[in-house]
């Protein structure tokens, strides 16, 4: 049986090529997903497509060559934080150092593993190896995110995030003073040429927005603010490390010698959105985890 993916309103308008290099294929070449899709072994609505075909909402994509059998989708007690549950959605404090969903590299538990042993139902616009997830934060960042229990409230959650109706403000650590109290960064993201494994800057990549606030200043680092106009994959690390001002402890943009065992210091600290039934506004506020606080005490 093929992997397939349903392509959701959040994912339309993208190339399939880039769509699937960053989403399930990160540890390989984009030529090489691009050799799979002439080889057929990659399929749209069931048909044969272009490498640089655009994504439509609704779009079926099959992955021939995926066997789902390798990956471990057994229920895990993880002891997720839930800050919010209703019949549609939750709200999940996600702690760092867990990944959001499995991958076809990547078989440890993920946020998905508890979410399957927590919650009864999920929505299934996203697979079968991304039951209920409308969008994802970093491994080692922590923080807030919504999960879909229900195919509508997917939908209109994706909706939301889309049209950038979904607030998502967090709190990071980075290096140096900054001149300003507040700011904006508008630089295009996409794939670094040669490290696929991380994001970059560039001309021909993907429009991205960062808004970001001066919270405190120290010595050598600055407690900033950041709300999100658009999601890209490492959006805050890479702009921030784009204007000289790297979040501290990030071992793939920050300094080579890496502050904290915890990863980068970046928390989702507070998420607002319309909740899709019941059409109320919703605002949640996650504080800094104990050994973010603890090195911000310690600059004090």
């Amino acid at each position: 049986m093929p992997k397939s993916i349903k392509i959701d309103i959040s994912q339309e308008k993208q190339r399939l090529d880039t769509f699937l290099s960053e989403n399930e294929y990160p540890d390989k070449s984009r030529s090489y997903v691009q050799t799979l899709i002439k080889d057929e072994k990659i399929l749209v609505n069931g048909l044969k497509v272009k490498t640089g075909y655009t994504l439509k909402e609704g779009d079926l994509v099959s992955l021939l060559d995926v066997e789902l059998k390798t990956l471990d989708l057994e229920p895990v007690d993880l002891h997720l934080d839930i800050v919010y549950e209703d019949d549609d959605l939750l709200v999940i404090n996600k702690p760092e150092g867990l990944v959001v969903h499995p991958a076809s590299t990547y078989h440890k538990p993920t946020l998905v593993h508890g979410l399957m042993h927590q919650i009864d139902h999920l929505s299934s616009i996203n697979g079968v190896i991304r039951p209920g997830i409308v969008h994802r934060i970093d491994k080692d960042t922590s923080g807030l995110l919504v999960v879909a229990k229900t195919d509508q409230a997917h939908q209109l959650l994706s909706e939301q995030l889309k049209n950038h109706e979904i607030t998502r403000t967090y709190t990071a650590l980075v290096y140096h003073d900054f001149d300003e109290n507040e700011g904006t960064i508008k630089a295009p993201i996409g794939r670094h040429p040669k490290n696929r494994m991380k994001m970059t800057v560039l001309e021909s990549g993907r429009f991205s927005v960062t808004h970001f606030k001066v919270l405190k200043r120290f010595d050598q680092y600055t407690l900033i603010s950041c709300d999100l106009e658009t999601g890209r994959t490492h959006q805050i690390r890479v702009h921030m490390a784009y204007i000289n001002h790297p979040v501290v402890g990030d071992p793939i943009y920050g300094p080579k010698k890496v502050i904290s065992k915890h990863g980068q210091f970046l928390h989702a600290t507070d998420l607002s959105f319309v909740h899709p039934i019941k059409k109320e506004h919703m605002t949640f506020h996650a504080d800094i985890p104990s050994y973010f606080q603890k090195f911000l005490d310690e600059l004090e």
